[in-house]
């Protein structure tokens, strides 16, 4: 239910809109293409043939990839359908 200007199922729309956006930037990232290499292109360890073969065109080994999974990317602008405050007002 929702209150004051917004319209019913607005919330559930921002939502689904929210989660499509990011499958969609998702979607869009790269894959590695082209042959796997034997050796990690950061650290330089042997990658093991069982990950070259589960992902083609693999350059980094399991750490170096989790570490680098686990920096926060930069995602600029702002929220297009405005803040949740901005809502509830």
């Amino acid at each position: 239910m929702a209150g004051g200007w917004a319209k019913d199922g607005a919330v559930s729309e921002q939502i689904e809109a929210s989660i499509n956006d990011e499958l969609a930037r998702m979607k869009a990232r790269k894959a590695p293409v082209g042959e796997s290499l034997l050796y990690c292109a950061e650290c330089e360890e042997e990658i093991p043939e069982r990950r070259r073969v589960a992902l083609p065109g693999v350059k980094l080994c399991v750490d170096c990839a989790a570490e680098r999974d686990g920096r926060p990317q930069d995602r600029g602008g702002f929220n297009r359908r405005g803040s949740k405050d901005s809502q509830l007002k």
